[in-house]
């Protein structure tokens, strides 16, 4: 997400198309949405970038449930961003998409932005590339903002280690994806400069666990 090379949706963009429907069937998508956007409880006027929007799930969700919200999705994908802008064709004030990385210079032209949110981005990529967005999500944010992100953590049991092994595992690889399992996203989180640290939510699913964090920009 901060260079030229991204893992697409499902690992393949062969599988791409079938991302939708197996986030839903596989990872309980509306738990884990539905607490996050929850989580976001947004303010009218609010800017919003959802990093890795992918198809769009999220932003329409956080748009049906706060409308007067400035959202704003930025993704390095053209396939699943056509389908992200397809979604949200039908709402008045749909959100704004970018094609791209989260970059400095994005920030710049872009940013600050009130609240970030990110979900099932980081466990894709390398340890130095999740650092590297975590401190430009921390650098992109506003005085008083906040971050919200929904991925794989740590994988508590065998029976998610498992799970997590079987399927995410199988599509993304090991390497970057192990030292999600291994529960490395709040020390990362605290590196970056996110304050107040913390994770509200734990929810199993067929592909291991997926967790909910959330930082705040220290005062």
């Amino acid at each position: 997400m901060t260079d030229k090379a991204f893992t697409p949706a499902l690992g393949y963009h062969v599988l791409t198309p079938l991302y939708d429907l197996a986030i839903a069937g596989l990872t309980r998508e509306r738990v884990w949405r539905t607490a996050l956007v929850e989580a976001a409880a947004l303010k009218p006027g609010v800017r919003v970038l959802d990093v890795g929007c992918g198809t769009g799930s999220l932003l329409r969700r956080l748009q049906e449930r706060y409308p007067d919200a400035l959202l704003t999705g930025l993704d390095p994908d053209p396939a699943v961003l056509a389908k992200a802008r397809r979604k949200v064709r039908a709402h008045e004030t749909p959100p704004q998409f970018h094609q791209g990385f989260l970059t400095a210079g994005y920030l710049k032209a872009h940013g600050p932005f009130d609240v970030i949110v990110s979900s099932l981005v980081l466990h894709q990529v390398p340890l130095a590339t999740k650092q590297a967005l975590l401190t430009l999500m921390r650098q992109g944010i506003a005085a008083q903002g906040r971050l919200i992100i929904a991925d794989y953590g740590w994988q508590r049991t065998a029976m998610m280690r498992f799970a997590f092994r079987n399927t995410v595992q199988r599509l993304d690889g090991r390497t970057d994806t192990q030292p999600n399992a291994d529960g490395v996203l709040p020390a990362l989180l605290s590196d970056a400069g996110w304050a107040d640290v913390q994770e509200i939510r734990v929810i199993p699913t067929w592909t291991g666990s997926i967790s909910l964090y959330t930082g705040t920009a220290a005062s």
